[in-house]
């Protein structure tokens, strides 16, 4: 079991597959970077940790900065169709319905490439609506044999 804070609820935690629901204050942002770090680490994927642990960062920062409900971080490994390889795909989830924007960040502008980041560094990325609120996702190649 991955360890949890106080500002974090694990809903389910096996190996290559983890979940966390989050509640909209500053402490989430660092409590999912620990968990998501912790349970790369318990699955053996150290090696993409650290893009991975940025990029949840973003999208639980945008989360939190939109958000006042809580905030969901899901992740799992799955196969990747036709390529015999695997992908870690990762969901961030809040209440409000409406899909993030990408913006162009002028270069003293402090915000604004948190999804022009997620685009770069993932393999995929993505939003979809649910029926409360929004899922931003995103997808990286695992390394061959893990």
């Amino acid at each position: 079991m991955v360890g949890v804070n106080d500002s974090a609820g694990a809903v389910a935690s096996t190996p290559g597959f983890a979940e966390w629901s989050f509640s909209a204050e500053p402490d989430s942002v660092r409590s999912a970077r620990g968990l998501v770090r912790n349970a790369l680490a318990d699955w053996g994927l150290a090696a993409i940790s650290d893009v991975t642990v940025l990029l949840v960062s973003e999208l639980v920062t945008n989360a939190l900065r939109y958000a006042s409900g809580p905030i969901g971080v899901r992740m799992y490994c799955r196969p990747l169709p036709g390529s015999g390889g695997r992908a870690l795909l990762v969901e961030v989830s809040d209440p409000v319905k409406d899909p993030p924007r990408e913006r162009a960040a002028a270069p003293e502008d402090e915000g604004g490439r948190g999804l022009q980041l997620v685009a770069c560094a993932s393999r995929r990325w993505g939003t979809r609506r649910g029926t409360v609120g929004k899922t931003v996702w995103f997808e990286l190649a695992l390394p061959s044999g893990a």
